[in-house]
């Protein structure tokens, strides 16, 4: 008599994940450094959702925070680090790797990744006081909340604040250049002083076109 393999019910928070690597080093000295890759493998015969969480997700732009990986295939997951300034050198971020299957929404498994900046790669801790150090402030950081990172799945620029108010000004004194007589004109009630050449009208309407595009960029 056949008997059936049913796959065994996998338990909340039971399932291994597989990642490479498991810490994250940024390097304020260095540019390229600032762009890490994750990435995540599903060595199984089943399709797995993940999502990626984190403590500081204003310090970090995740590329497809969300996703899914087919059966025995991996995913790379880009990190990059938005907020590299002195004040951040030596804090212990992490995140936060969730995984479940395509129709459950329980996560199966989970596994954090630590990530830190550093002022240069030559000041590495090599020496067993300081590796000491930075496995105890990886130990307090255990029990950190965690947060969605799905306001930075693709890369955004920043919120532009508009055309400054000189653009504006300089703009509608362009228009209104534009709107006086030209010189020669005599049937206008417009005083001769302000009547303007071809010319100047020709400038005002070169410099308003600029701004145009300007404000259409902003």
């Amino acid at each position: 008599m056949q008997q059936q393999h049913r796959q065994p019910e996998l338990v909340e928070g039971s399932l291994p994940v597989f990642v490479f690597p498991t810490e994250l080093v940024f390097y304020g000295d260095d540019q390229t450094s600032h762009k890490q890759v994750l990435t995540l493998y599903n060595p199984y015969e089943f399709a797995l959702k993940f999502k990626v969480l984190c403590t500081s997700p204003n310090k970090y732009t995740v590329v497809d925070a969300t996703g899914a990986v087919k059966p025995q295939c991996c995913v790379d997951i880009v990190i990059r680090h938005r907020d590299v300034r002195a004040c951040h050198y030596g804090v212990y971020d992490k995140f936060r790797l969730q995984v479940s299957e395509q129709s459950q929404r329980k996560a199966l498994g989970r596994k954090e990744v630590t990530a830190t900046l550093r002022p240069s790669a030559s000041q590495d801790p090599a020496s067993p006081r300081a590796q000491d150090d930075e496995r105890r402030m990886k130990e307090q950081n255990t029990d950190s909340e965690f947060f969605e990172q799905t306001a930075f799945q693709t890369e955004s620029r920043p919120a532009a604040g508009g055309p400054s108010l000189l653009t504006v000004l300089l703009g509608l004194v362009c228009m209104a250049a534009l709107m006086l007589p030209t010189l020669g004109e005599h049937e206008s009630t417009v005083p001769v002083y302000l009547h303007l050449s071809v010319n100047k009208k020709l400038v005002a309407a070169y410099v308003l076109g600029l701004l145009t595009m300007v404000i259409l960029r902003t």
